[in-house]
């Protein structure tokens, strides 16, 4: 899979970043078609080397399966449910190892990962959604509305994200590590599919008024992705979906969202697995609740790139000037 990393940033810091390329494998769609997955494997909270195999253990079945994109939910290394256990070092650094893990294991395969883990940079610990194909750390995606509310404290523990991306170095304790953009402005572009740009988003982000998918999609993504930690309360599996679905409709795009299961149960809350793909205002594929597993769908690019082109009212030019 061959990706161009797209790094968004305001018109006047044009000059400070730059577009990077990775060579692999060239993906060849079928008809016009990419297969994704949203998956919610089993973990245990706080043992982010049991979460990395499994994560491991999905993607490579992923790539059994011909999916292409593999999305997993919000915090997907350490769980979501941590508690004030996000504090301590010893949980981050974990999460670090388990990424490096991800990241070995994923060179064997031709898919993109979005995998959830919280991330200390410059003092402040972010809930971010890393990119990985191939090996390489593409960028990583900060959560940028932090709910604090009913039975969300999130700002207890994270920082809110910054959209204009960074660059950031991120080792462990041995010194190992790369370095990566990060940032909620960032657009993954396939080299070898025109038409393939994508945009990530983490679970609150699209509860909001003016979500960024909104911009990401003005700036010209077709696919979508949400690392997701949603809970379970009476109604709420209902009112998610018309979100999602809606959501894909008024961008007419592809959007993939992948939600934490039941391992996360551990406090007050319950995680369901509640896993959607949605197109242009069609429901793809859904999960059945209250389990674990995979779902997949296949992604008409070629109609989402038609149906823009169409409804001229779908104005991309007045927001480019904001992208690289």
């Amino acid at each position: 899979m061959c990706y161009t990393k797209t790094v968004v940033c305001a018109n006047e810091r044009k000059t400070a970043l730059k577009i990077d390329k990775w060579d692999g494998m060239c993906l060849v769609m079928k008809d016009g078609f990419l297969k994704a997955a949203a998956l919610s494997p089993a973990l245990r909270v706080a043992d982010c080397a049991y979460n990395a195999g499994r994560i491991v253990e999905a993607m490579r079945e992923c790539a059994a399966r011909g999916v292409k994109l593999a999305v997993f939910p919000e915090l997907a290394l350490t769980g979501y449910t941590c508690g004030d256990l996000f504090f301590q070092q010893a949980l981050q650094q974990a999460a670090l190892r388990g990424l490096g893990q991800v990241l070995e294991a994923s060179r064997e395969w031709d898919l993109l990962a979005l995998v959830g883990l919280p991330l200390a940079v410059n003092g402040k610990l972010y809930n971010c959604a890393a990119a990985v194909s191939r090996g390489r750390l593409l960028g990583l995606v900060p959560k940028k509305n932090l709910p604090n509310y009913s039975e969300f404290y999130e700002k207890r523990h994270f920082a809110e994200g910054n959209e204009l991306p960074i660059w950031i170095q991120i080792r462990d304790r041995m010194g190992r590590g790369c370095d990566a953009p990060m940032g909620t402005n960032l657009l993954f572009d396939c080299v070898s599919i025109p038409g393939l740009k994508i945009a990530a988003e983490i679970c609150e982000d699209v509860w909001m008024p003016n979500p960024p998918s909104i911009r990401h999609a003005m700036a010209g993504a077709t696919v979508i992705v949400n690392c997701s930690a949603s809970d379970e309360i009476t109604g709420k599996a209902a009112y998610r979906r018309n979100l999602i679905n809606g959501q894909s409709a008024r961008l007419i795009c592809s959007y993939i969202y992948a939600n934490a299961g039941e391992g996360e149960s551990t406090q007050d809350l319950v995680f369901s697995g509640h896993n959607l793909i949605c197109e242009n205002g069609t429901i793809l594929a859904e999960s059945k609740r209250l389990g674990h597993g995979m779902i997949t769908a296949d992604l008409d690019l070629e109609r989402l790139r038609s149906e823009r082109r169409r409804m001229e009212s779908f104005d991309l030019d007045s927001y480019h000037n904001d992208y690289e």
